[in-house]
């Protein structure tokens, strides 16, 4: 019986389950169970995971994926168990979209998943980016970047606009780093995951200067940017964590100003939900001055946040 895994053209693998794997497997396994929303009471680790990923808005591609690399990985446990051929698939993925569309939030709940079903020892994150792997002369770039490497051991290399070590050319040490990390990739390859990401586009063109690159990223993921009603959905939540709320105006205002704002601005300068952070806490501040000065301490006042309270970032370079 074959493994549930079938590999598409670019190397990229979909987990599937077909017809022949189902009824082999369906008399032990709570299969369908694990592919819908509701989980067996066994699969606690996916649970737990899943409850965290319905606070984000949106994912719904990456929601799916998760779930899909879970029923692999367990599937695999019970054939093991079986007596029956269980692959290991290394785990390095991609992520591909514009800032604050969740990309770090995400591979820090893959690391807790992962850690709890025994895939990654700790299940730890350590950030990076460009200046935290190239050095100055030869031969420093790939200390730093084993060093690194090394702190990521059981847990997650998260690597943000990773395609920046591919810019120099021929003679920067970025492509010291390239080298050593896919030497890593393949000689701990189930030590340690590691995510590379960055601009859809700039990652598209950073594989293409390593031919080898590709095929050791099985896992690519997509981060959309949000739609307006998802952003004002992220406003909603962020207030309501910190005991906030917008009125009307103040929501129409916002509603406006991010429809504008996207029309002109294009997606690539936009920084989806963390714009929206920074939106709040500006306007939140604003708003402590404004009851400051009107003596205005009321609990409907200290709650609400009106138009006249909302910062953008357009307004304070004027």
């Amino acid at each position: 019986m074959e493994q549930p895994i079938r590999m598409k053209n670019n190397g990229q693998i979909n987990i599937v389950f077909n017809a022949e794997n189902r009824k082999a497997l369906q008399k032990d396994l709570p299969i369908k169970e694990i592919l819908v929303q509701e989980i067996p009471h066994q699969h606690v680790a996916l649970k737990e995971i899943e409850d965290e990923l319905k606070s984000l808005v949106g994912m719904e591609e990456m929601k799916r994926m998760i779930k899909e690399i879970y029923a692999w990985i367990y599937i695999n446990k019970q054939r093991e168990a079986k007596g029956l051929k269980a692959g290991r698939q290394a785990l390095h993925m991609m992520f591909k979209g514009n800032p604050g569309t969740g990309k770090t939030t995400v591979a820090r709940l893959i690391g807790k998943l992962f850690q709890k079903m025994n895939v990654l020892s700790k299940g730890h994150l350590i950030e990076a980016e460009r200046a935290d792997l190239v050095g100055e002369y030869i031969g420093h770039t790939a200390q730093k970047t084993r060093d690194l490497i090394k702190k990521a051991i059981g847990g997650i290399l998260f690597i943000d606009e990773a395609y920046s070590l591919g810019r120099g050319g021929e003679k920067d040490f970025g492509k010291e780093a390239i080298d050593t990390l896919v030497k890593h990739m393949e000689d701990r390859q189930h030590e340690f995951i590691l995510i590379l990401a960055g601009y859809s586009r700039e990652m598209d063109y950073f594989l293409s200067l390593n031919p080898g690159l590709h095929s050791r990223f099985p896992l690519v993921v997509d981060f959309p940017d949000y739609t307006i009603e998802q952003l004002m959905e992220i406003a909603d939540r962020m207030l309501q964590e910190k005991e906030y709320l917008m009125n009307r105006d103040a929501e129409r205002k916002l509603r406006e100003h991010l429809i504008i704002l996207r029309s002109f601005r294009g997606p690539i300068s936009f920084s989806n939900g963390r714009y929206i952070r920074n939106v709040l806490e500006k306007s939140i501040r604003a708003q402590a001055m404004r009851l400051l000065l009107e003596d205005s301490f009321e609990k409907s006042d200290l709650l609400t946040l009106t138009s006249q309270d909302l910062i953008f970032e357009d307004d304070e370079k004027e």
